[in-house]
C-alpha cells in the first residue's frame, strides 16, 4: 500500500506542478481542489472515503503550492454544501466571510479534513474565486473559478482510478470587433 500512496502522490505532485506552470499564477494566487478519494481508489465518489489516499494526494499538491508561493483551497463535499478549507491567511487577503464547520471524512470529505489538519491556521468559507483548479474524481469544482475558465490538459489525465480535469481562468475579453488584446494576461 505505501508504494501505491506514493504514486498517488507523485502523480498528484506532477499535475500541481504542471497546472502551476501553464496557468502561471503569480505567487499569492489560489488554486482550489476538489477531490473524491473514493474515485482515486476506483469506487462510486462519495462510498469509501480514504483518509491516507487523501493525505497522499494533499502532500503532492501542497508541496508544488508552496514551492511557488501559491495558496490551496480544499473544497469539501456536498454535504457541507462543497464550503473550502484554506488558510485564514489567504481568507482575509481575499476578504473570504468565515463560515462554521470543521470537514469529517464522511461530511466533508478527506481531502478537505486532511488539508483542515495540516494547514497552520484553517478556516472554513462558502465561495471563492480562484486562478486555477484541479477536479480529481467529478467533485465539480466550477463554482469556485474565476469567470472565465479556460480547460488545462495536462500529461496525465488520472490520478490513481480518477479522471483529472484542470482548469485555468483568464481576464474577460471585452470590447467587441475592433477591440484589441494584451497576449500576457494569459
Amino acid at each position: 500500500m505505501a508504494d501505491s500512496l506514493e504514486a498517488l502522490k507523485l502523480q498528484a505532485q506532477q499535475a500541481a506542478k504542471e497546472l502551476l506552470e501553464i496557468a502561471k499564477v503569480p505567487a499569492g494566487g489560489l488554486l482550489v481542489v476538489g477531490c473524491s478519494s473514493s474515485e482515486v481508489g476506483g469506487r462510486r465518489i462519495g462510498t469509501d472515503s480514504q483518509v491516507e489516499t487523501a493525505a497522499a494526494l494533499f502532500d503532492g499538491i501542497y508541496a508544488q503550492t508552496q514551492e511557488a508561493g501559491i495558496y490551496l483551497a480544499a473544497q469539501c463535499c456536498e454535504h457541507l454544501n462543497r464550503a473550502l478549507i484554506l488558510e485564514r491567511e489567504a481568507a482575509e487577503k481575499f476578504g473570504y466571510e468565515q463560515v462554521n464547520a470543521v470537514p469529517q471524512p464522511k461530511a466533508g470529505g478527506s481531502f478537505a479534513t486532511t488539508a483542515y489538519v495540516r494547514f497552520k491556521n484553517p478556516v472554513a468559507v462558502e465561495h471563492i474565486r480562484a486562478d486555477c483548479g484541479m477536479d480529481i474524481g467529478g467533485t465539480l469544482i466550477g463554482m469556485h473559478l474565476k469567470e472565465v475558465a479556460v480547460p488545462v490538459r495536462l500529461s496525465i489525465d488520472h490520478i490513481g482510478e480518477a479522471i483529472l480535469l484542470c482548469a485555468r481562468t483568464r481576464p474577460k475579453y471585452i470590447g467587441g470587433e475592433r477591440a484589441h488584446y494584451d497576449n500576457n494576461l494569459r
